[in-house]
């Protein structure tokens, strides 16, 4: 469900950053749902985290609330949403590498095969099919990766004691002060050139994205295991695309279907060697 709600983010960025600037886009987005995660652990009466929490709430915070929100906005300045959302198959390894070095997890030998192989799938479709992405674009994009694949394991690692929701909601409450400060700055000079399309883009990269879509996924990951359950990301692609073609009118290929039954395959084999 997390993987699902994820595959919206870079096509509703994408129609978002048409009107609106990245700086705005990211800060705004962050500022909105601190404020939905503010009422939750509220009502719901949260107790705080401890001192030994904030700095995994500060990576978290840095990697999923302001790094990977603002390069994707950045990137998709420059490329289109279907080229930028086949790097995002790219992120299974990243997150499974910082699961290693962040949970403690150590997969078998045949995991990172599957995983590496599923990875070059996406990255030969991305070179195939994405279009001629450019440079400062692509390298923002793997910027991104990197630093949502940091965030996604941290978040996991911090989930097992403090539970899934809780701690986006707390990253996005330590976020918002300069989240704020940053949207104030940078809100648009004219309000009527703002779309229809941009509002809405905003509207789910702030409550999906940014909340409800992290609920699933961090308890996810914490049930799961992040190395096994970070392969789902791997379909991640696929589904934007889907989602893409739909906003975009976008066309999906008959090769985009096998190189879709090619990544489950590695997905399948991938979870069963995870542990």
């Amino acid at each position: 469900m997390g993987m699902v709600i994820f595959s919206g983010s870079l096509p509703a960025t994408r129609v978002a950053v048409a009107d609106l600037s990245p700086l705005f886009l990211t800060s705004a987005r962050a500022v909105i749902a601190a404020g939905l995660a503010a009422m939750l652990l509220f009502c719901l009466g949260e107790k705080r985290p401890v001192r030994a929490d904030l700095a995994s709430l500060v990576v978290i915070a840095a990697g999923v609330v302001v790094g990977f929100p603002l390069l994707t906005a950045l990137a998709l300045q420059t490329i289109t949403s279907a080229h930028s959302i086949v790097f995002i198959g790219l992120l299974p390894l990243a997150t499974a590498i910082f699961g290693v070095l962040r949970g403690g997890e150590r997969p078998k030998p045949l995991f990172w095969l599957f995983s590496c192989l599923g990875s070059a799938v996406v990255a030969g479709f991305a070179l195939v099919t994405g279009g001629a992405g450019a440079l400062p674009g692509d390298l923002l994009m793997l910027a991104a990766v990197i630093v949502c694949g940091l965030g996604y394991a941290e978040g996991a690692r911090l989930s097992r004691r403090l539970g899934g929701w809780q701690v986006i909601c707390w990253a996005l409450i330590l976020a918002l002060a300069p989240m704020l400060v940053i949207a104030l700055a940078t809100l648009p000079a004219d309000w009527s050139a703002v779309g229809v399309g941009a509002w809405g883009g905003l509207a789910y990269v702030s409550v999906f994205s940014m909340l409800v879509g992290f609920v699933f996924w961090y308890r996810g990951l914490a049930l799961g295991g992040i190395a096994a359950v970070g392969q789902l990301q791997l379909l991640q692609p696929f589904f934007g695309l889907l989602l893409a073609g739909f906003l975009l009118h976008e066309p999906v290929s008959p090769m985009m279907i096998a190189v879709t039954l090619c990544v489950v395959l590695c997905v399948v084999g991938a979870r069963r060697f995870a542990r």
